[in-house]
């Protein structure tokens, strides 16, 4: 998604603004966008990872959580482990 708004703050978080990277997160969030979430992520954003944790985990993907836990997210384990148990699987 390209729009004036998000272009400024994606320059803003290129830039180390917490602030813009804190509202880019949230609204990734809402748009369910994990594509706009991963580069968060990659970038180094602990709350984009929270919020994709949270996402795959309402969503029941295993591989989403399984990526996260390869990529070192306890709280992706956490919930993996838990679907897997629910599931009868863990």
């Amino acid at each position: 998604m390209s729009d004036p708004h998000l272009d400024g703050l994606r320059e803003r978080a290129a830039g180390g603004d917490t602030d813009a990277i804190a509202e880019l997160v949230e609204l990734a969030g809402e748009r369910e966008d994990l594509a706009e979430l991963r580069r968060l992520a990659d970038a180094g954003s602990s709350d984009a990872v929270d919020v994709m944790v949270e996402l795959a985990g309402e969503r029941g993907d295993l591989a989403e959580l399984r990526r996260l836990t390869d990529a070192g997210s306890s709280d992706a384990a956490d919930v993996l482990a838990e679907l897997l148990d629910d599931a009868g699987e863990g």
